[in-house]
Formats: structure tokens, sequence, C-alpha cells
């Protein structure tokens, strides 16, 4: 009850004014000759009632009363308080008075002003709950107005969720009786059900329900479903009550954020991006960069050894480095090389690869993964003077004529002229040679055809054939032209099929 004034008069007169009647009308009568609250009780839920049905044990005879009375006990009537107001777990061992405000009936609904839900100006209509929760949680009510479910909300979105929306769910600690993996899980059921479950809501999304989908299968949800409370559950992401759309700059998905996000459980490995060539261009404001979900992907990240991976050794190359190391827009608009996926396929580490080896280097195996220097860094892997060591890897007793050579070769008259005069001239004889040698026994054969076919169509006779055994080679000789003739056509085989791994002899040779 509000804090009133008790008004001490004679108990004669306010006998007098009940007519000794004991209704419970003139119950309230005489407790409203004292205590001022009847404006409020006029607009109240509770108008229909007397005082002394919620104010029990009080005797209409004795006035005045004891200056302490009673507290209201609101789960005489309201027995399902509690399971309603489950986000208030606190209410089971209250009676509706006593507590701290928020925990009990009257620190949210109030006393005598208690209002019908339904009521305009109530204070549990939707736009006004963020105020009245607020009264407790103000931080919280202050994110929540800045998220982009408050700001939906407060524009009018029927389909934007409110306090309660949410809260009615079982997605606390203290709500779901259950440890942290439990109302994690439950916190991204109620994510779902909005974004994933409700059409009115994914008309409103840029994200497709096959994006949001993913994320059960990727490697955090099927870890958090295995009981891995570490986890990444929506909220660690996109965070709870402050929730903003990623192209927001504050947003903790946002490109400039991410590596901050991804940081909070990965930290060891967002310390080494942090002093990467890509972070440090971030940083720069340079959103071409890549962050963690550029390469890993967002929703459906999975392990580096998937092979569905973008990450996997067979697919890294031409999935993740080559759209922005092969891009001319890119390139153009930076200064950085735009061949270097075609250079790197061309070598026998890239047809290898496309060859289904996977033990073979890929971009990472030499740049590195996530703190990849530019080769003019002393402390880069791919600097000439730590060739050699990276290098040696995969190939021990590497040594520094391995840092030699170039390593992205294209063959290019401007930028390797002498590789690609000898590679030009060998193609060359081999057209000439083997050409020469084709046109040369397709002539002889057609001669010696016709001179056949003249002498059976007249009575010219045939050339005489010698009938003399000549040896031409020795048995040494045969051995060593049967050598030469097996490897060499092995060597043309393998050759073709490094060169061109994707034709379907090679593939079929691959099986067997």
């Amino acid at each position: 009850m509000s804090p009133s004034v008790l008004l001490i008069v004679p108990a004669a007169l306010l006998l007098a004014s009940a007519g000794g009647a004991s209704s419970r009308a003139q119950t309230s009568e005489t407790c409203l000759a004292c205590h001022s609250d009847a404006p409020p009780l006029t607009r109240s839920a509770h108008k229909d009632l007397a005082c002394v049905d919620c104010h029990a044990g009080l005797d209409p005879e004795k006035i005045p009363h004891a200056t302490r009375i009673a507290p209201v006990d609101c789960m005489s009537c309201h027995s399902d308080a509690p399971a309603a107001h489950a986000f208030h777990p606190q209410m089971a061992s209250a009676n509706g008075t006593d507590g701290a405000p928020g925990v009990s009936c009257k620190g949210c609904h109030g006393t005598h002003e208690v209002t019908p839900l339904d009521a305009p100006g109530s204070r549990f209509a939707r736009a006004a709950l963020p105020a009245s929760c607020g009264k407790c949680h103000e931080e919280i009510a202050r994110h929540y107005l800045d998220s982009a479910h408050g700001k939906a909300m407060t524009q009018g979105v029927e389909v934007a969720p409110d306090c309660l929306a949410c809260h009615k769910n079982p997605i606390t600690r203290a709500r779901n009786g259950g440890g942290t993996v439990e109302h994690k899980i439950a916190q991204e059921k109620v994510c779902l059900s909005c974004h994933l479950d409700d059409a009115a809501v994914r008309a409103r999304m840029v994200p497709s329900a096959g994006f949001i989908a993913a994320y059960e299968a990727s490697v955090h949800g099927a870890a958090l479903q295995k009981g891995n409370a570490a986890a990444a559950s929506c909220v660690d992401c996109h965070g709870s009550h402050d929730m903003k759309k990623g192209f927001d700059t504050s947003s903790r998905v946002s490109k400039a954020h991410i590596p901050e996000t991804c940081g909070t459980c990965h930290a060891g490995i967002a310390r080494r991006y942090d002093a990467s060539v890509h972070a440090r261009a971030v940083r720069n404001g340079n959103m071409s960069a890549p962050v963690c979900t550029d390469c890993h992907g967002e929703h459906n990240i999975l392990k580096t050894h998937d092979p569905r991976a973008p990450v996997a050794a067979a697919n890294l190359a031409v999935q993740v480095c080559s759209p922005c190391h092969s891009s001319v827009r890119l390139s153009e608009k930076y200064g950085i090389p735009a061949d270097r996926l075609k250079s790197y396929q061309d070598s026998y580490h890239g047809l290898a690869l496309q060859g289904g080896a996977v033990q073979v280097a890929n971009c990472a195996s030499c740049h590195g993964a996530h703190d990849i220097l530019p080769a003019s860094d002393p402390a880069s892997t791919v600097n000439k003077a730590n060739l050699q060591s990276t290098c040696g890897r995969c190939h021990p007793g590497a040594n520094e004529r391995f840092a030699v050579g170039a390593v992205h070769i294209v063959l290019d008259g401007g930028k390797e002229p002498l590789l690609y005069w000898i590679a030009t001239l060998y193609i060359s004889l081999i057209v000439t040679v083997v050409g020469s040698m084709l046109v040369h026994n397709a002539a002889d054969f057609v001669r010696r055809s016709r001179r056949r076919l003249r002498a059976r169509r007249s009575d010219e006779p045939e050339e005489p054939v010698g009938r003399g055994l000549y040896l031409r080679m020795t048995l040494a000789e045969r051995l060593q032209h049967g050598t030469l003739l097996v490897s060499f056509t092995v060597l043309v085989v393998t050759g073709f099929m490094l060169h061109y791994p994707d034709a379907w002899w090679v593939a079929t040779l691959r099986r067997l």
C-alpha cells in the first residue's frame, strides 16, 4: 500500500459515518476516510475490490489500526503469477510485496495504481516495456533501445522483439536451471524461432534461410550440441541486448570488429592475425582486406580438415586466396600482382594439387595463414633470407640455392624473357621435329601405297625385295632402344597427366 498519512480522528466519528455496518463497501469507505488513495483506486484493475480483500486481517471495529500491518499476499489470488513471470524466478519465493523491486508484484505493477495490461497507457504495453523494465535494468534497456531490435520496435515494426518476446523463454541460467550449454542452446532456439521459423521476419532480412540454418551444421553449432560450453552461439557473436546489423560500424559483426569478436575465443590466432599485412590494412580503413569471415565463412564455418571447408588444403588457393589475388579490380587499385594463382597452378605444386595430391604446398604452406607478411618484411616466411627454412619444411636438406630463382613464374616475354624464349624454342622444336616426322612418314606411306596399287592394276612388276638378313642393331642396342621407348612413353603420358589433370583420360588412368 502506498504511504499515506494516517489521520487520527475520533473513533466515534468513524463509527457514526459507517453506521455500525461491516459490509465490504462500507469498510472501504471507512478506510478512505483516512487514506487518500481513492483516485488511483478508481483507475485500478482492482477497483471493484474492497480494501480488506487485499489487506486481510484488519478489524474495522479497531480503529485506528496498528502502525505496521501484514503485507498484501498477491499470490492468494494470482497463484499462477510465478509461472507467468518465469523471467523473474525469485517470485516463486516471494509473496507479492516482499523482496527487491522486480522480484515482487508491486515492484513492477505498483500497489493501488495497478492498471490492466491492455489498458491505454499501461506500463506493460509493448512500447512502454523498455522504460518499465529499465527502471531496474537501466543499462540493459539503453543497449536494447540502441540495438537493431529496439530501433525496429520503436519504429512500429510488428515482428520486432520486445523484452518479453525473448525473456518469456528460458534463456538465462537462473531460469532454465541448467548450465552454460543448456542456456546457450535455449538462446539459439529463441533466435532461430524468429530468424528461421518466422516468415514475416525472414522477409525483412537479407540473409537467406539457408544461411541462417547453416549455423547448426557448422563447427560451432555441432560443438555446442555435443556439450561444448565454449562453442560460439548467436549471442556470443551478435550480442544479446546490443545486437546490431552487420553494416552498422559499431556492430560486433561489422567487418572492422570481426577480428576482435572472434578473438574473444581464439585469442592466440587473433594476436597472430593482428600483426599481419591484412590486419594492418583493415586498421587503416581498407575494407577490401580480408578478416576472419572472408576466409573461414560466417555461419557455415567448418573445420580446416573438412574437405568442404574453403580453407581445406585442396580449396584454399582457388576459394580463399584467388578471389582477391586474381581480381583485376583489386590489382589495379592496390598494385598487387594478379597472376599469382595462374603461376601457382602452372607450377608443380599447383598441378599436383589439381591432380588430387593435397600434401603439396599451397598458399598457406609458404606465406602462412593468419600471420601473412609481405616478402619485403624480414619476418616474412617468404623473405629471401627465410626461404631455405620455409622450403625445408617439405624438402629436408634445402640449401640457400632454393632462394635463388623466382617462385611465381609466368612465361611472359616482358617479365621472364629467358624462360619465355627457351619455352618458345622448345615448343617450336617439338612442333617442327615431330611434325616433320609425321609429314615424312605420311608422305612415304602414300608413295608406297600408290606404287603397290599401280602394280596390282597393271602388268607393271613390283620392285624386287631383297631376301638377305641385315642385322641393324646388336642385342644391347635393341635393349637400349626398348628402354628408351618405354621410358619416353611413360614420361610423355605422366607429363601430360600432370599438365592437364582435369582431362577425362587422366582421371581414368588416375583411378587405375
